[in-house]
């Protein structure tokens, strides 16, 4: 009778967790939801500012727009990490972790100076116990990201990038592609690389402001833009990374109810044949 009784508690222990997990994963569906919306409305809008850069471009504007200097050799560097600040997400913050400790690998076999910016308990509490420098440490940027959040981030690069003591901006964040296609990816925020050259610049086209006037403005809200949509997908693919993570627990809890259902009333009808037989032979005892 005592293994019956550890395979029930052992049933309603598994049951508990399945609810916890079951409910994180509606929860999570939730927010991501939410977060997808986010994610759609941001892509659109980054579109049509690269576009209208790619429109004003030319060669001859990196003289005046620093933001678009080129250098010819990286000799300093930023990489900003984007993780979460909670776990239960699968193999999320693993990716994005080792994705950025390859990028610092390959800089530095350059010979390239490295300053690493980590956002998220996850990304700080791997590289604190490795004694990695960081330069700065973030972990107050929530799964629902706002553009002060992105202007935080990369408004302290922008100049350091314009007056040269930096030669390029990379950041480390997470596609969102679908529920259960979260892929860590490498962008370069800066320098502003236009799309297509500048291939739509037309001289036939009268500008109010001037062109130069508008890049002023859009360069800035370009780059901005760009570490915007890297937080609201890394917020995204977090949530559908922990969805995906938490219904696989439900369905292996599932399937352990059942396994330890089966083999708690194998136990039963075993013990209760047992206590016949035990009947059984007492009672032909007496009659003997």
């Amino acid at each position: 009778m005592q293994k019956a009784r550890d395979i029930r508690r052992r049933i309603r222990s598994v049951q508990s967790t399945r609810q916890i997990t079951h409910t994180m994963e509606m929860v999570a569906a939730s927010k991501m939801r939410r977060a997808e919306e986010r994610v759609r409305a941001a892509r659109p809008y980054a579109g049509k500012l690269s576009e209208v850069i790619s429109g004003l471009f030319a060669p001859d504007l990196a003289e005046r727009y620093p933001i678009l200097r080129q250098p010819e050799e990286i000799r300093r560097s930023a990489l900003i990490l984007l993780t979460s600040n909670r776990g239960l997400a699968g193999a999320f913050n693993v990716n994005l972790i080792r994705l950025a400790r390859t990028r610092l690998e390959e800089l530095r076999a350059d010979g390239v100076d490295v300053e690493f910016h980590v956002v998220g308990r996850k990304g700080l509490s791997f590289f604190r116990f490795r004694r990695e420098k960081m330069a700065s440490e973030r972990i107050d940027i929530t799964d629902r990201p706002s553009m002060a959040d992105a202007h935080s981030l990369i408004d302290p690069l922008i100049p350091c990038f314009e007056r040269g003591e930096l030669d390029a901006v990379d950041i480390v964040y997470a596609q969102f592609k679908s529920a259960l296609s979260t892929p860590p990816a490498l962008m370069r925020v800066l320098p502003v690389e236009p799309a297509g050259g500048n291939a739509a610049r037309a001289s036939n086209y009268i500008f109010s402001p001037s062109s130069e006037d508008i890049l002023t403005f859009v360069l800035p809200l370009y780059v901005r833009n760009a570490v915007y949509r890297a937080l609201v997908e890394t917020a995204a693919a977090e949530q559908g990374a922990r969805r995906t993570a938490m219904k696989n627990a439900t369905d292996n809890a599932d399937e352990l109810i059942k396994t330890l259902t089966r083999r708690y009333n194998t136990a039963r009808q075993s013990q209760i044949t047992q206590e016949l037989t035990e009947i059984t032979g007492g009672a032909e005892a007496l009659r003997g």
